[in-house]
């Protein structure tokens, strides 16, 4: 990863399997109105833009995941400013913890359909645009689908 990390509120991750699906969580009681979403929080004090990334996938899907680029932008949502990484999922390694109500896998036309259930607009603007920035350097960087 050689891209310059930009200054945000939260971080997360966009984890994108090798055959091209998308890997969103549901947040627990629709929190915020999100139906579905990526897994992003605020770092630790402390901690790095990447390490809260990777700690924020772990701990709301259970997947530890690689990081393959960042996703060019600095993405508002409704109460934060988030940069997101592209990631490859390395393995299920726990259980997602009490904010995650469920985690599937998609493909990219059903994410597109289940990030429209969000009800607050300002999420599903920014989680549709994440998913087409993710989608952009996944598809024009081989190397972040082991080509």
């Amino acid at each position: 990863m050689t891209a310059a990390v930009p200054a945000a509120d939260a971080y997360g991750g966009v984890l994108i399997d090798p055959s091209g699906r998308v890997l969103l969580r549901e947040p627990t009681g629709h929190f915020g109105g999100y139906a579905w979403t990526y897994a992003k929080g605020r770092p630790d004090p402390g901690e790095s833009p990447s390490d809260a990334a990777l700690r924020e996938v772990r701990e709301e899907t259970g997947y530890a995941a690689r990081i393959t680029a960042v996703v060019p932008g600095v993405f508002a949502g409704t109460t934060t400013t988030t940069v997101m990484f592209l990631m490859e999922p390395v393995a299920r390694v726990q259980e997602p913890d009490h904010e995650t109500r469920d985690v599937r896998w998609f493909e990219v036309d059903e994410a597109i359909l289940r990030i429209g259930l969000t009800n607050t607009a300002s999420g599903r603007a920014r989680d549709l645009a994440i998913l087409e920035a993710a989608l952009t350097v996944w598809r024009n960087a081989p190397a972040a689908r082991g080509a």
